[in-house]
């Protein structure tokens, strides 16, 4: 019997010891599958390996409008991660979540991570951080839409692939060519509404809506439905009723019939680089984003799209210093520079955008330098800064709703922008209303 008790004892002491030297777990909660999210993996893997305190955990919650969902709740159940991934359109709907959320800032500061706030891209860094400068949220995955050209596509319908594509003029032109030469897809695009309306506003210098596109205030109002606007979606609407523009879905469903072969020229994310890369088995090239020669201030600058990293409230400091560390460790040159190769996202520090340049990464991959460009060569404009807008995941959608009408040929483009301004604005009443 005693040698029993003393047994237990000393499987007792173990366990308490164990407990005692055991990691702090952090949990973050994120939107990525597929090779996103092996190489998001692959991150949370260095980091774990690189220090025995701190251990995250990785949990896919579905896309960024489900995992936006999915935080919200837990936080008021009071099970909510470390970290939540938000879609850049989840900003305001995060900031103006009381109680719900600890700044970024106050975060890096009490945790003691290294964190310089002026090493982060300017045009990246001002879509997340307060009018004082204090950053909220961490950017993570930032990109903005760029051209992708099948050249095979050009080549086979008898046209030169180095022809000008910088102007929607010259585009319209291209599109009459490869419909005449037998191109069944001339045109295909992802995120219409983040490409055709708010990063065509951006670009043009015209705003997308009142109050600086909602960074000066609640009480903005939506103003997509300008002479600008108008005139593209028109313009777009005809391509689809001649079949030049092939309208696949609101996501980004149109990478399958770019990456496939099947179409000639491919409106995405720059963050489509990777998969185009890996599976289009045709000669292919990004160019910068089109632009209508005479309208606006074109070109101005391009706006972000992506996700940055929000840090829930509730937890204790120990959680907290591990969260810093981990944010600090995603925001180092060497892990910005590898993910920035490796996706097409914007690298968010100038450091990483340096080390990329300097290992030749753009020289053997052209126009990968493109998104960079677009976004840092003018200084934002208060109608090119980016968008901070309540509900604006619906009002998306009611976007989505009117210009699918304008493809169907069932609405001009002026009345259905007129209808999603109306439609846009009653939902940013609510939201104001709501959090005044």
């Amino acid at each position: 019997m005693k040698i029993k008790t003393l047994l237990g004892a000393f499987a007792s002491t173990i366990a308490l010891s164990s407990n005692a030297y055991a990691a702090t777990e952090i949990q973050w909660w994120h939107a990525f599958t597929g090779r996103l999210g092996e190489l998001l993996a692959v991150q949370i893997e260095e980091f774990n390996a690189s220090q025995s305190d701190f251990v995250v955990v990785g949990s896919h919650k579905g896309n960024y409008s489900e995992t936006l969902n999915a935080g919200i709740a837990a936080f008021r159940a009071g099970e909510q991660p470390h970290i939540l991934m938000v879609f850049e359109v989840g900003t305001a709907t995060m900031m103006a979540a009381k109680g719900a959320i600890k700044p970024v800032y106050e975060v890096m500061a009490e945790g003691g991570a290294p964190f310089d706030p002026d090493g982060y891209m300017g045009a990246v860094k001002g879509y997340y951080t307060t009018t004082d400068g204090d950053m909220l949220s961490l950017p993570y995955n930032s990109s903005t839409p760029v051209l992708y050209v099948n050249r095979d596509a050009f080549k086979a319908a008898g046209m030169d692939p180095d022809m000008d594509l910088s102007t929607w003029q010259n585009v319209g032109e291209a599109l009459d060519e490869l419909k005449a030469g037998g191109q069944d897809c001339p045109l295909v695009t992802a995120w219409q509404s983040w490409v055709h309306l708010e990063n065509m506003s951006a670009w043009h210098d015209v705003p997308f809506a009142s109050k600086d596109n909602g960074f000066a205030g609640l009480d903005t109002e939506l103003m997509l439905n300008g002479p600008v606007q108008v005139a593209h979606v028109e313009a777009m609407g005809q391509w689809a009723k001649d079949g030049k523009f092939i309208y696949t879905g609101r996501r980004n469903e149109g990478g399958a019939n770019f990456r496939s072969g099947e179409c000639a020229l491919f409106t995405e994310s720059s963050a489509g680089y990777a998969g185009v890369k890996a599976e289009a088995k045709f000669d292919f090239e990004i160019r910068t984003l089109p632009y209508w020669e005479g309208a606006g201030n074109a070109p101005q600058n391009t706006i972000i799209g992506g996700s940055s990293l929000w840090v829930m409230a509730g937890h204790d400091a120990e959680e907290y210093k591990g969260v810093s560390q981990f944010l600090s460790f995603l925001s180092s040159s060497d892990v910005q520079a590898k993910w920035h190769q490796n996706t097409g996202y914007l690298p968010i520090t100038n450091a990483a955008a340096e080390q990329t340049k300097a290992e030749g990464f753009y020289d053997e991959n052209p126009g990968t330098e493109i998104a960079g460009q677009q976004m840092t060569g003018k200084a934002p404009t208060g109608n090119s800064k980016g968008l901070r807008l309540g509900s604006f995941d619906q009002i998306r959608g009611i976007i989505d709703e009117e210009l699918e009408a304008v493809w169907a040929g069932d609405k001009d483009a002026q009345t259905a922008l007129d209808s999603a301004k109306e439609r846009g604005d009653a939902l940013l009443r609510r939201f104001e209303q709501a959090n005044r």
